[in-house]
């Protein structure tokens, strides 16, 4: 296109000066047939009758609009010739049937298109592949029909991926995200697996938070919530999706497939949650502070008022609250299975191994598995708890739940998975201490263990020990020390003059005792 201002000198030179064309051509330094073109349009244009200003179309208005232009409609494309049609058309159509087979992303895109053109020796500039493409291609763009949600009606849940460094570890979580189709009010949590249980957990937490139960929930076709697709549109739910609908009562729906936009809201919101939270902080210590850091974040993302609406998100869901349905309180969420407890006193779920007390070994237990813990019953007491493990044939021991065979068999406590995975205090007491006599050591866990002493409390026992007798801590000074403490008196009748005098006696003795060990501190310093 001639640039609008040498136009427009054309036309006053010629015009309003009276200049020849030959002159205007030599004073504007182009073609004197580019002068007379130019001339000829502007004639052209300006004989179109004033009443074709009405018509968008009309060559007035597109003089008006554009000015001068080189007309290229009847232009042939020369090196789109018939030879490179035929390649294009060819890998379109390979396109289509891997379409077809479920290839659809090995496809070759129009860079990949262009790149096999060159290779066969034809020179093709990108933008003529694409618009030819385009052209051939091209498919009618789908309308979407604009939808309104009354207060509590609706909430629509999905899952998104982040990873997060755990204690200086990269490790993959799935992030459980709702959105209310009216308030726009997002939630989140974070689980180690994509399972039944993670899914029943995530609603069981959301429900509670809320404080109401949504009229309706959407999901798309996950597998947690879809068990089978029984033709081409009816699909049947899950048992997990069953359970959530029975207790909460409420109903769901399951959008189409390829169809993310039936569910905009929460679509919108994974990655808006995920960049808003972890784009700023992603390393943690452990998976409760990670937890703990989203929730804080969301707390904020909910107060902020969003583009185009008049109210935060949290000021939306306490609105909204009046149309959710009465809360029926908090559904327990988890498998049950029956195990039973090997020759390592342990039971073995999902290929990992968690320890239970040696007195229960062959036993047959009752194990209620959670998203994040399992807990075993014997009958129907609590026996012990674990963490979950997710990775594959893990242990989970804890020595105290096999002090009475340790005992038996000191010699085992050196190398034992047990002593490994205890707790940092009670290695480091083992190894300054106790090495040379395991047995010793073994007792102290039991005599803590029956009179349920702190870890606070034996750790600064031992530490004053050591400090007095850095080579000679032992279980008889620990346990007179531990001994040593303010106990308060039982209450006695008056009229009980023999149970008087027994605990007259038992002063006197405890007083005698912490004499005794006062004494034999000072003589040590």
């Amino acid at each position: 296109m001639l640039e609008v201002e040498t136009n427009h000198k054309i036309i006053l030179l010629y015009y309003r000066e009276g200049l020849s064309q030959r002159k205007i051509a030599k004073q504007l330094n182009i073609h004197r047939l580019t002068v007379h073109h130019r001339l000829a349009e502007y004639e052209q244009f300006k004989s179109s009758p004033l009443s074709d200003q009405d018509k968008p179309s009309s060559l007035l208005n597109q003089y008006l609009r554009t000015g001068s232009f080189y007309n290229s409609t009847n232009r042939s494309k020369r090196r789109l010739n018939e030879e490179v049609l035929e390649v294009i058309n060819k890998c379109l159509e390979e396109n289509r049937f891997k379409r077809l087979d479920g290839r659809s992303k090995q496809q070759l895109k129009n860079i990949d298109i262009l790149e096999k053109l060159h290779k066969l020796g034809h020179q093709l500039s990108y933008s003529t592949l694409c618009d030819h493409i385009s052209k051939t291609t091209r498919i009618a763009k789908e309308a979407f029909i604009r939808q309104q949600y009354g207060p509590g009606s609706c909430c629509e849940f999905d899952w998104g991926e982040v990873k997060l460094y755990i204690n200086d570890k990269l490790c993959r979580y799935y992030l459980s995200v709702f959105t209310s189709a009216n308030s726009n009010y997002r939630f989140a949590l974070l689980f180690q697996h994509q399972d039944s249980l993670a899914f029943k957990e995530a609603h069981i937490c959301f429900f509670e938070h809320v404080g109401g139960v949504y009229h309706q929930m959407v999901y798309d076709n996950m597998r947690v919530a879809i068990s089978r697709f029984v033709g081409r549109t009816e699909k049947i739910p899950t048992a997990g999706l069953l359970e959530l609908s029975r207790w909460y009562q409420y109903q769901w729906r399951f959008c189409n497939a390829a169809k993310g936009n039936e569910k905009g809201h929460v679509e919108r919101s994974v990655e808006y949650i995920r960049r808003k939270t972890f784009a700023f902080k992603d390393h943690f210590e452990n998976l409760q502070q990670a937890q703990v850091y989203l929730q804080s974040r969301l707390s904020e993302l909910n107060e902020r008022t969003l583009t185009g609406q008049q109210q935060s998100p949290y000021a939306g869901l306490e609105l909204e609250r009046i149309g959710l349905y009465s809360y029926p309180g908090c559904m327990e969420s988890f498998s049950g299975e029956n195990l039973k407890v090997d020759k390592y006193s342990t039971i073995c779920f999902a290929t990992n191994h968690y320890s239970v007390p040696d007195h229960l070994t062959g036993k047959m237990l009752f194990a209620k598995v959670y998203s994040q813990w399992i807990k075993i019953y014997d009958s129907d007491h609590v026996v012990c708890c674990h963490e979950r493990i997710y990775s594959k044939h893990g242990w989970q021991i804890d020595i105290e739940h096999y002090l009475n065979t340790l005992r038996q068999k000191p010699g085992a406590a050196a190398g034992s998975v047990a002593l490994k995975q205890a707790p940092t205090w009670v290695q480091s007491i083992y190894q300054d201490h106790y090495r040379q006599n395991p047995r010793a050591f073994i007792e102290l866990l039991q005599y803590r263990q029956q009179h349920n002493i702190s870890s606070k409390e034996l750790g600064d026992c031992i530490a004053l020990l050591a400090r007095q007798f850095p080579s000679n801590v032992n279980n008889e000074h620990i346990i007179a020390l531990l001994g040593n403490q303010v106990v308060q008196e039982p209450e006695i009748a008056e009229h009980d003059a023999i149970a008087l005098r027994s605990m007259e006696n038992l002063l006197e003795l405890a007083e005698m005792m912490n004499n005794y060990a006062t004494t034999g501190l000072n003589i040590t310093r």
